[in-house]
């Protein structure tokens, strides 16, 4: 289906990560749900985030198979936020709609997704209705971050709601005015706000492969999330040092009461080196914080960019093939210009 102008159109964007495995069976689901919304136009956004098999190698010969298919490819891996960062930048739909491409998010749900924004609705929400598929660990951090996020925290995330959803292009817009480089999409998708409707769905178990988002690499990710979204974390530290100082007050007091009425004891080294290994490890966990957000202060302050952009190949049927011009790459991306790597190969 070509992009005519005369239809809405809907920008599919899926970031891609070794996903070489899944992709056949993933278009063909997509496209066969797509292609029976004849009352849209579609464009399928693919970003290639510096995979290491033959991802690359298949999706370009889908964009050639099909003209709506374009690939971004990045110079390296970014990360899963810095390639959703990429897609969205570069969708031109009126609802633009993030999704994975291991068909854990059925592509079937989106004709129910584009019922509810045509009914008004501003994002459309898909929500998970088990985490059958993750482990015990990564279920158990999963809840715990919703858990702590959400109260000390201004911006709500909804629980067991991914990147997976629809967004109109009012929200889509108000994310790329969003200038900071350290993303956490979730929280950034849930800080814009907009009208919100939920829909659900049964998580698929994935196509192929195995998922590089492991345990450690969720652990960052709450803590990116909370950092991003709180300074509850710094100032816990004051109320820390506060009830310290009344315990060793209370202390102090007492061993001078005890003093006065009983004399002195023989010294303890024990008790002492137990206060001393306590103290000190009170405060190293809080300039461990204090780090941590020392640490995004330092990444914002070097105003690196997001992303990357190696090529971006399109297929066109006639003409030559497609450039992004200088003027439509946001601020916080970048492209290499270098004669060799700057040619689309499509």
């Amino acid at each position: 289906m070509a992009l005519t102008g005369s239809k809405r159109c809907i920008s599919l964007v899926v970031p891609c990560f070794n996903e070489g495995g899944s992709l056949d069976a993933f278009f063909f689901r997509l496209e066969t749900t797509l292609n029976a919304l004849t009352e849209y136009d579609y464009e399928i956004l693919c970003i290639d985030d510096g995979s290491q098999d033959d991802t690359l190698t298949k999706l370009l010969c889908h964009a050639e198979r099909n003209p709506c298919i374009s690939v971004i490819e990045l110079s390296r891996n970014f990360g899963k936020e810095a390639a959703l960062t990429a897609g969205i930048d570069a969708a031109k739909g009126h609802a633009v709609i993030p999704m994975d491409a291991d068909l854990q998010h059925p592509p079937e749900l989106i004709d129910e997704m584009l019922s509810h924004w045509e009914a008004g609705s501003d994002v459309v929400l898909a929500r998970r209705l088990s985490r059958d598929t993750d482990h015990s660990l990564q279920r158990l951090v999963t809840g715990w971050f919703y858990l702590l996020h959400n109260r000390i925290s201004d911006c709500e995330i909804p629980r067991d709601v991914g990147d997976f959803r629809l967004m109109d292009r009012c929200v889509v817009d108000a994310l790329k005015a969003l200038p900071e480089r350290r993303r956490f999409m979730k929280g950034l998708f849930a800080w814009v706000g907009f009208r919100q409707t939920v829909v659900e769905f049964e998580v698929e178990s994935r196509h192929s492969g195995v998922s590089s988002f492991n345990t450690k690499k969720l652990w960052g990710l709450a803590i990116e999330g909370i950092t991003s979204f709180s300074a509850v974390p710094l100032s816990v530290w004051v109320y820390a040092g506060v009830v310290i100082s009344l315990v060793a007050l209370v202390s102090g007091s007492w061993i001078i009461v005890k003093t006065l009425a009983f004399g002195v004891d023989v010294p303890g080294y024990a008790s002492i080196l137990v206060a001393v290994l306590f103290l000190g490890g009170v405060q190293l966990m809080g300039i461990g914080v204090l780090g941590a957000y020392i640490g995004r202060i330092y990444s914002e302050s070097k105003q690196r960019p997001i992303y990357i952009v190696r090529n971006h190949h399109t297929c066109v049927k006639s003409g030559p093939a497609h450039e992004i011009p200088a003027h439509e790459i946001p601020a916080h991306a970048a492209s290499d210009h270098s004669p060799a790597r700057n040619k689309n190969t499509r």
